[in-house]
């Protein structure tokens, strides 16, 4: 097997909303709020009009499109056994994703990540993690992860107790491994563990240009660019605008943007860019060949709604 993914396992309901929603719910723009109480998670979505109901998860969306891209894939993530379990993994099946996980009758339900997309295409995630987020070492296919060249995680999966010894797990069980910061709550929440991750632990960090300057506490892009340099490890940086670039030792690539592109929604836009590297990766194209790959995939998944192409 090529890639094996192992993050959380959650249901994606997309629904469009006005700057109000936003500001009257008291949420931040552009980032993730856990949600900790299935209640305040139904309120929210009481007053809103779904537009698409998927199965998703960072790390999930990526494989489904390095699967897209004809790679031989796994994924392992804790759902439980109701409804949306089974439609998540009925999810995974269709894209010919190999699901190392059997579901069993669990105290919480399947994960939900509420994504509200405002006018300016932005997105804003509500996530209730439900039994995703119980994920523990006991959830961990030792062989799949044995059998994979390249073990993908999700710094959303990221915490203190059952999910760290999953991590822990996978990573020493690895031929290579490659972790997402996925988001800036992740990094501010956890900064000195993502820090010895990525300095001791990872062999590829994707992040942007936002989370990586936290993570390190970097005054300016400079920064970045050095101790990216000093860490001797594959860094893979998108920065919006600005393209994407890559750096491993002294090696550093940059790739600009696609221009002219009609952007309904950037939810994916980041999981669709690590799932065009990491397909660069696994079948020996340049860095700068994957870095194009990367931004071919996002390009294509923030021109429609919803995360997977």
């Amino acid at each position: 097997m090529e890639i094996l993914g192992i993050g959380n396992a959650i249901v994606d309901v997309i629904c469009k909303v006005d700057d109000d929603f936003i500001t009257k719910n008291s949420l931040t723009k552009s980032t993730m709020k856990l949600i900790f109480d299935d209640n305040e998670f139904k309120n929210l979505l009481s007053n809103l009009k779904i537009e698409k109901t998927v199965s998703g998860g960072s790390v999930a969306n990526s494989i489904v499109g390095l699967s897209q891209l004809g790679n031989e894939v796994g994924f392992i993530g804790k759902v439980n056994d109701d409804e949306l379990g089974s439609k998540y993994e009925d999810g995974l099946k269709q894209e010919n994703v190999k699901y190392f996980y059997s579901k069993k009758k669990e105290e919480l339900p399947t994960g939900t990540c509420l994504i509200l997309v405002t006018p300016d295409s932005e997105r804003t995630m509500c996530t209730f993690l439900g039994t995703a987020g119980k994920i523990n070492e006991n959830d961990v296919d030792v062989n799949a992860v044995k059998k994979s060249k390249i073990t993908f995680l999700e710094g959303y999966l990221w915490d203190e107790g059952d999910p760290k010894t999953a991590f822990d797990k996978a990573i020493q069980n690895s031929n290579k491994v490659a972790m997402s910061l996925s988001d800036l709550f992740c990094v501010e929440r956890h900064k000195s563990h993502f820090l010895d991750l990525v300095k001791n632990k990872l062999d590829i960090t994707f992040a942007n240009e936002q989370e990586i300057m936290s993570l390190i506490d970097a005054k300016n892009f400079d920064e970045v660019v050095s101790f990216s340099k000093n860490l001797k490890k594959l860094i893979v940086l998108t920065r919006g605008e600005k393209g994407s670039i890559a750096i491993n030792g002294d090696e550093v690539v940059e790739c600009g943007i696609e221009k002219n592109l009609k952007i309904v929604d950037l939810t994916g836009a980041g999981d669709l860019f690590a799932a065009g590297f990491l397909h660069g990766i696994a079948n020996s194209l340049s860095t700068n060949e994957s870095l194009e790959k990367g931004t071919e995939m996002s390009s294509k998944v923030i021109q429609q709604i919803g995360a997977r192409l």
